[in-house]
């Protein structure tokens, strides 16, 4: 397989980032003096998912690049739980001084339709976003399993719905969703166990604690290489061949999911958005440094990473969109979720289709990084 990101090189990240980081306009002294001596003590990134799982490996990887590239101390912490709430909670409490940062997945697309926060705390207008790649999802299951194939789940769901169980890293959570998105294009009913992190959900499938383990290709990648496990599914645009190992992208098994690959995960800092200008401003081009590094560029060739920097109205708009296609997902399979969730209604969001027409949203006020 090509992987998109092999021929992504350091200058054409940046270049590309580069072109979103015009100058910043400091209208309030306030804000230049704040900036002026920071950091001045510790900044801690809060990271919303376990430990040892892609969102934990790719922020502890970027954030250490950052501390390398300026001296800045930086501790990272895990606050795992409520897929992602729960660090939001933590983050959105603490002063917006830059001091606490959320290492995050998915734009926090989660937390209002779960109603971890209140729907009134729009993404857009309360945060910043910064992402670095995204990832792929990934169905593996062991080697001993009576399910060889895709095919063969989906021809034992059918006899058995419900049936059939798929580790995921929360109800709610990113493999959830994906997990629901190819269970509905394969016309199949899957029993959706939720774990704290995608390596407690690859580990549960590992140990038998689930017929199938749900994650991502970057957390079941060594463990399909060591043949502990057999993928019979990927995310992906195209077949995926490593070591004389194949694993089959969806979309060679289902055409129809064919136009929506690839889908997964996406990997961010985000920071309060009431920050003082020149201090998001530092954080970002310090976060564009560590993208573009040698140490992040062959972890995301290892684990299957497609680079993808997006700052400002690209990355708002990009968190708008992915909430959005959330939202109408979960209420489709509100059944699924365990807790009644909110709709595009109660959330000020537009459907799927209307999206495009829809952006920007009234007294939307992009910042320029």
């Amino acid at each position: 397989m090509k992987i998109n990101n092999n021929n992504i090189s350091r200058r054409s990240v940046l270049k590309g980032a580069g072109a979103t980081f015009v100058a910043l306009e400091i209208g309030l002294s306030s804000s230049i003096a704040a900036a002026s001596n920071w950091p001045s003590k510790p900044i801690t990134v809060v990271i919303m998912y376990g430990a040892g799982g892609g969102t934990d490996t790719i922020t502890r990887v970027l954030v250490d690049e950052m501390a390398k590239n300026t001296g800045w101390n930086i501790k990272a912490i895990n606050k795992p739980g409520a897929v992602g709430g729960i660090a939001t909670k933590y983050v959105s409490a603490q002063k917006s001084d830059g001091y606490t940062i959320l290492g995050a997945a998915n734009y926090n697309k989660f937390v209002r339709v779960m109603g971890h926060m209140p729907a009134d705390q729009l993404p857009w207008e309360n945060w910043v976003f910064m992402q670095a790649a995204n990832s792929l999802a990934s169905w593996s299951v062991r080697p001993d399993s009576p399910y060889k194939t895709f095919d063969d789940v989906v021809k034992a769901a059918k006899k058995n719905p419900g049936k059939i169980s798929i580790s995921t890293s929360g109800t709610g959570g990113l493999w959830h969703e994906l997990a629901l998105l190819v269970s509905d294009a394969a016309d199949i009913r899957l029993k959706f166990v939720p774990y704290k992190g995608g390596k407690k959900a690859t580990l549960a499938g590992l140990q038998g604690e689930t017929d199938i383990a749900g994650g991502g290709v970057h957390e079941h990648i060594s463990l399909v290489r060591a043949g502990k496990l057999r993928n019979i599914q990927q995310t992906g645009r195209s077949d995926i061949k490593v070591d004389g190992i194949k694993l089959p992208s969806i979309g060679s098994i289902l055409p129809s999911t064919k136009p929506f690959l690839p889908f997964g995960g996406c990997y961010n800092l985000i920071m309060q958005r009431d920050t003082p200008a020149e201090v998001i401003k530092m954080v970002a081009a310090e976060y564009k440094k560590a993208v573009a590094s040698d140490k992040f560029m062959s972890i995301a060739k290892k684990k299957f990473f497609d680079i993808d920097v997006k700052f400002g109205e690209d990355a708002d708009k990009r968190a708008a969109q992915l909430e959005t296609m959330t939202v109408h997902t979960f209420n489709k399979y509100a059944d699924q979720m365990g807790k009644k969730v909110k709709n595009n209604n109660e959330l000020g969001l537009p459907t799927p289709d209307n999206f495009e027409k829809w952006w920007p949203p009234k007294g939307y006020k992009p910042i320029e990084i």
